[in-house]
This record gives C-alpha cells, structure tokens and sequence, in this order.
C-alpha cells in the first residue's frame, strides 16, 4: 500500500492535470454554498445545505471516478452524479448537521459552567464528535467506487477507520493541513478546495480497498493526460 506522502504527491500531480475541471467544478459547488450560508437563516441552511450543497459534493467526487474510468473529465457528469447520489449525499449531510449541532450544544451548555467536570464533559464530546466524522472519511468513495448502499458504506468506513486509524488520521490531518489555508484565502477554497478534496479522497480509498494494485493503478491514472472538460 503507497505511503501517504505518495498519495499526497500523486494528489499534486493530478490537480495540476486537471486545473481546469478542478475549479469549474468547485465553483459550482462553491457558489451554493456560499448562496445559503449567506443569504439564508440559520434553521433554512441546516436543512438546505444537505439538500443542495451535499449532491453537488457528490457529483465533484463521482465526476472524477468518471474521469479515472473514462480518461476525460465531464461537466455534466457533476450533476447526472447529483442526482444519482441524491439519497446517499443527504444521508450524509444531515449526519454532518446533526454531528455540528452536537459539538455546539455541548459547548452551549458546558462551556458557560465553572467546574472541571463539565470541561471534561465537553472536551469528551468534542472528541467523540471529531472521531464521529473522522470514521466516515470512505463513505463516498465506497458508494461511488464500490456500488454499497449508503448505510452500508457507513459501517464499512467505521471498519476501514478501525483497521487503518493511523493512516485514516492521517489522511484527515493532510486534509486539514490544505484546507486551512484554502479558507484563509477564501477564493481559493471557492475555486480547488471540492475538486481537490473529489482527487485526494478517491486515491487514498482506492489505496486502502486496493493496496496491491493501487501502485500500478495509480501510476497509470497520474499517467493519463487531462483532456479537457466536455460541457
């Protein structure tokens, strides 16, 4: 199986080929959420974001599956993935609402009590919270890359997140390292940060569900010359 500063710089490579679909598809996205977060109440984003923004996630990350399949990236294959993924990607987004609405609540309530007890309270289930979303890093992927239906990718991902915790962390630490960044400059995560996200998480899943062949195979899609994007 690759180490992760290979997948990393495979990543690099990859998003350097395919700039072009890498920021046309992630301002798309990016333009719905930027929409409802700052033009819609807080109660209507909560439910919106799962309903609009997650899909076209999905789509980001199911284009560029087509695009390792097919050799050519796809504009419409964003959205015929939205709509595919409809079910599974609002599964998810409501599980990243309901995982939010956890860590403030904690923090709204024990975070305004003296007392170390309820600091540990807190501190306990923001661990919780960060393991919670940290095991779900495959779930996409499985059900794009595998075909599982959404709850079953859900508990494969935990089970991938248990035989694998240091590279799943890992992976997520990398994740976290680029996308700081990309929201301090704002326009640069409007532009990369879901294509890239769409490149880095296909390859480091493959690499688990594949780790004799992710090498040859990984080599062979980094091979590949980007060939545009079809509208």
């Amino acid at each position: 199986m690759r180490k992760l500063n290979d997948v990393l710089k495979k990543t690099g490579v990859e998003i350097y080929r395919e700039i072009t679909a890498v920021a046309l598809y992630s301002m798309i996205t990016s333009l719905v959420l930027v929409t409802v977060v700052m033009f819609v109440p807080l109660w209507a984003a909560l439910v919106l974001l799962p309903v609009l923004y997650m899909p076209l996630f999905y789509g980001v990350c199911y284009a560029y599956h087509r695009k390792t399949e097919r050799g050519k990236s796809r504009l419409k294959d964003v959205f015929q993935g939205a709509l595919k993924g409809l079910g599974p990607s609002v599964v998810m987004g409501f599980f990243f609402v309901v995982m939010t609405l956890i860590l403030w609540s904690t923090w709204w309530y024990y975070g305004g009590k003296e007392g170390i007890g309820y600091l540990a309270i807190g501190v306990f289930q923001t661990y919780f919270v960060i393991m919670a979303l940290i095991s779900q890093f495959y779930t996409f992927q499985l059900v794009i890359q595998e075909g599982m239906g959404i709850f079953k990718a859900m508990a494969h991902s935990v089970k991938l997140f248990l035989k694998f915790p240091a590279y799943t962390l890992g992976a997520c630490f990398q994740a976290f390292c680029v996308a700081i960044p990309l929201l301090v400059t704002v326009v640069g995560f409007g532009f990369l940060f879901n294509g890239m996200w769409a490149i880095y998480q296909h390859k480091v899943t493959y690499n688990v569900l594949n780790p004799e062949e992710a090498k040859p195979a990984e080599d062979g899609v980094v091979a590949s010359e980007a060939r545009g994007v079809s509208i």
